[in-house]
């Protein structure tokens, strides 16, 4: 007998990402950093065995939004998570994380747009890739990735980013783009 995936509306399938646990080389030193540059509240931390844990959150209805473990070993040559991104409501706080990072001495710091969104792209103290970004009103297609420079007011920056946006032929509002990946997700949930 061969089972067949459900097919149930999305409504009754309710999922919503959550967290991510991240191993550590020196869990101490990346705990340090997502609080006092990222900002999070370490909510707990513990030991389960041999293993230590730092539970930290931006949202108090999430008891962690990130956890840290120990035991990352030192001979890792690549990470297989691409990377971690966070969302930020406008470019004037963008920027605060940016002078942030910068004030932090965070290497190879990269303000980008791709049209749908300005980002800053770094890496953690052990190497994993963080984009930190904001939305703007308007689609485009992707992938699309050019610099902007933070030294711009957010006027410029938005205007680059737009100029940018409306070169691609599906440029569009993000409502009207929202409104119709929500019925090809609809019709995807009831194929």
């Amino acid at each position: 007998m061969t089972m067949q995936p459900s097919r149930a509306p999305q409504a009754s399938l309710p999922l919503a990402f959550s967290h991510l646990g991240l191993y550590a080389r020196d869990i101490d030193a990346m705990a340090h950093f997502y609080r006092t540059v990222l900002r999070f509240t370490e909510t707990d931390r513990g030991n389960l065995g041999h293993t230590r844990l730092i539970f930290l959150s931006r949202d108090p209805a999430e008891h962690h939004q990130i956890v840290l473990v120990s035991g990352r070993p030192d001979d890792v040559r690549f990470s297989v998570v691409n990377q971690i991104s966070f969302r930020v409501p406008d470019l004037p706080t963008l920027r605060r994380f940016h002078e942030l990072l910068v004030a932090a001495g965070v290497d190879d710091i990269q303000p980008v747009t791709h049209g749908n969104a300005v980002s800053i792209y770094c890496r953690d103290p052990e190497g994993n890739r963080l984009e930190l970004f904001m939305d703007t009103d308007w689609y485009c297609e992707q992938p699309l990735r050019e610099p902007v420079d933070f030294r711009d007011s957010d006027e410029e920056i938005m205007r680059k980013a737009e100029a940018i946006a409306r070169r691609y032929p599906r440029f569009q509002p993000r409502a009207r783009w929202q409104a119709e990946v929500a019925r090809r997700m609809e019709a995807d949930q009831h194929a």
